[in-house]
């Protein structure tokens, strides 16, 4: 856990835990599709609302630990404080036990005050998950505060294996038990087979994170011991620091990640108290909206929340030394780095949204839908990573509250949207798509705004936006035609989906390098970018 300069490298660490994302939702996306097919998309709506409520809950209680944490202990790394490092890290041990305990506590037996009928066994079987997200959360931030990413990465992709095993075993096993009762008895016992299997992957990601640290444990009290330093910390000062850093990093993940939650609340009572729907048809719509569409979007924002994650300790660090132009550096290669993944996704759902959609989906009787609600939020990707991000620099330099009041006023706005739509037009599912592009953009405005006060950072825009746009234009329009002429030829959707993919990331890598929005010193801060630079000669692109 030694750090140096290779490992002090944000840009590479968020590399690291950017392809454990992009492998975890990878692993997501193949698991859910024949997930789906077990529990159907009205199971996939009762454990998408079961879901969304236990995440609001494990947000206000431990979501937000490692990123608290990773910056307050980094902050004493930085200093070589070494001990008070130490003593925070049990101190946040102590914190998730008490409050964890007390919030698993209240969604098992508060989860009829929480959900729909249907969704009560399912958000039970949430509750203890929360209690261990707490414990697995405190350790990933205690080794993203040493800028080592590798760990957290590992048990992710682990926690994902065992979940998407479990979900599907234990799915199919409570199904059939219940396979002589109705559809919706199936489809409750479905989802909460796929809610075992998230408790199951957060167990193995905890065991594993614990043994981590076991094998450092030597190391690291050996090093606390060599800690002469004066100013050690009284336990009363730690958790003043803790609750006054989680605190404010609850109320901003928590704000800005209810929106989901208050949209699914608000769909479902106005579908049913006005459009007069039953229980069974509103989850089967939102199943195809959270359980397909929004699920096939998160997989590129992965990549800013890795990011993210890899920036707090180190802007933190270099905040806290009054290092302003490396603040500025380090905001700027990530936000680049971010959006010239993340603007060619968004093109690229929107050219290829059914096949893709139809790939990963295969349903028929939802295909159609699914596909134009993903194109519909393609541009939220953009906004949602971006905002990631900058929530990343404001926590980071302690403006914490900044994300609070943005995330509440991008939130009022639009729920207000949301509720006209949904009142007084036939948009149904479209309203949500709306409401989401319309809150993601907003955020994104807000937090740029209080950054640039906050830093007078100004972030450049024809390299880092208009290039890569440019050149996710071009990609989407060629990966679309190329599909259709493939298709017309070999009427098989893998068959013409794979070469317009190939030719997609062809034409945008080459155009990215082309037009400059990428130069050769960029390309080797990357993880695997001096291959990539060797090869890109070879061809003659730089």
């Amino acid at each position: 856990m030694a750090q140096n300069n290779k490992s002090g490298n944000f840009v590479r660490q968020a590399g690291i835990l950017a392809m454990a994302g992009i492998i975890v939702r990878i692993i997501g996306i193949l698991y859910r599709s024949p997930l789906t097919g077990i529990i159907g998309d009205e199971g996939n709506g009762y454990y998408s609302s079961a879901y969304n409520i236990y995440t609001i809950i494990l947000l206000i209680s431990s979501y937000s630990i490692p990123s608290a944490i990773s910056k307050v202990i980094a902050q004493r790394l930085a200093l070589r404080e070494y001990r008070n490092a130490h003593r925070i890290f049990h101190c946040a041990i102590l914190y998730v036990v008490i409050v964890g305990g007390i919030a698993s506590l209240f969604t098992f037996f508060g989860a009829g005050l929480l959900v729909e009928e249907n969704c009560k066994a399912v958000l039970r079987v949430f509750a203890p998950t929360i209690f261990l997200s707490g414990l697995l959360g405190v350790l990933r931030g205690y080794f993203q505060a040493h800028r080592t990413m590798v760990q957290t990465s590992v048990s992710q992709i682990l926690e994902q294996i065992l979940n998407a095993v479990v979900s599907l075993l234990a799915a199919h096993l409570l199904v059939q038990m219940v396979s002589l009762q109705s559809e919706t008895t199936q489809a409750i016992y479905g989802a909460i087979g796929s809610a075992l299997g998230t408790g199951s992957g957060v167990l193995i990601a905890l065991l594993f994170m614990w043994g981590i640290y076991g094998l450092n444990r030597k190391m690291i009290l050996g090093r606390v011991q060599r800690d002469k330093k004066k100013n050690v910390l009284s336990y009363r000062q730690i958790f003043g620091i803790i609750f006054a850093m989680v605190t404010p990093f609850i109320l901003s993940t928590f704000i800005y990640n209810f929106s989901t939650s208050l949209n699914q609340t608000i769909y479902t009572k106005v579908m049913k108290y006005i459009m007069h729907l039953s229980e069974a048809e509103i989850a089967v719509n939102y199943g195809v909206f959270a359980g397909k569409a929004v699920v096939i979007s998160n997989i590129p924002i992965a990549i800013a929340s890795s990011m993210s994650a890899a920036m707090i300790p180190s802007i933190s660090a270099s905040f806290a030394k009054g290092d302003k132009e490396k603040t500025h550096r380090q905001i700027q290669v990530a936000v680049q780095t971010t959006m010239l993944i993340s603007i060619p996704c968004a093109f690229g759902m929107l050219a290829l949204a059914k096949p893709v959609t139809e790939l990963l989906f295969p349903q028929k009787e939802s295909l159609a839908l699914a596909a134009a609600l993903l194109r519909a939020i393609s541009v939220s990707v953009i906004f949602y990573a971006l905002s990631t991000l900058t929530n990343a620099v404001l926590q980071g330099i302690g403006k914490v509250n900044a994300p609070v009041i943005n995330a509440a006023a991008a939130l009022v706005i639009q729920t207000v949207v949301l509720v006209v739509l949904l009142t007084y037009t036939d948009l149904s599912l479209y309203a949500l798509a709306v409401a989401m592009v319309v809150y993601s953009f907003l955020m994104c405005v807000l937090n740029n705004v209080a950054v640039r006060k906050a830093l007078g950072y100004r972030q450049e825009i024809k390299k880092t936006f208009l290039k890569p746009a440019l050149s996710a234009m071009v990609m989407g329009v060629v990966a679309h035609y190329v599909y259709i002429i493939v298709y017309w030829f070999v009427p098989v959707n893998l068959i013409a989906l794979l070469p317009s993919i190939f030719a997609a990331v062809v034409i945008y890598f080459t155009l990215v390098i082309k037009t400059g929005a990428l130069s050769e010193e960029e390309l080797k801060n990357i993880p695997k970018g001096g291959m990539i630079v060797r090869m890109a000669k070879k061809i003659h692109l730089l």
